[in-house]
């Protein structure tokens, strides 16, 4: 199987040593996204914000690999303060909420820099047949 990796063109990705995502086949698979954008970190003190602008940056490199919205089968949440669920997860609905896909939010300790809030991660699978409407395809 050849892999293509994607790149933002983000610092950290030469710095550390990774790729905004990997296409392996049918997969993309997104790397952790924050809603840092051209260094700054966007929507300090905002989780619903942040969420968003970490969820567009994963969706951008999604596209680039040439798959939708639509073919997000798996979502991670990363969130520092599990009380902020409730505006993580609207954030998620306004953009999944027609696809559907699994997805985990768990609470963690910390991330790379003090002002962010979440970061997220996102599987996409080429061929997943979902159908416009949303309704759930069957064999």
């Amino acid at each position: 199987m050849t892999l293509r990796r994607i790149s933002s063109g983000g610092p950290y990705e030469e710095l550390v040593g990774y790729s905004r995502a990997v296409v392996a086949g049918q997969w993309v698979l997104v790397a952790g996204s924050t809603a840092t954008v051209d260094g700054e970190v966007v929507g300090v003190g905002d989780v619903h914000r942040q969420t968003l602008v970490a969820f567009g940056i994963a969706l951008t490199a999604v596209r680039e690999a040439g798959l939708e919205v639509a073919d997000v089968v798996r979502t991670r949440m990363y969130v520092r303060d599990i009380s902020q669920q409730g505006e993580v997860g609207r954030a998620h609905q306004e953009l999944f909420g027609h696809v559907r896909p699994a997805a985990t939010m768990v609470e963690i300790s910390g991330l790379v820099h003090p002002d962010l809030l979440v970061e997220v991660e996102v599987d996409a699978y080429r061929g997943t047949g979902h159908s416009p409407s949303g309704a759930e395809q069957r064999p």
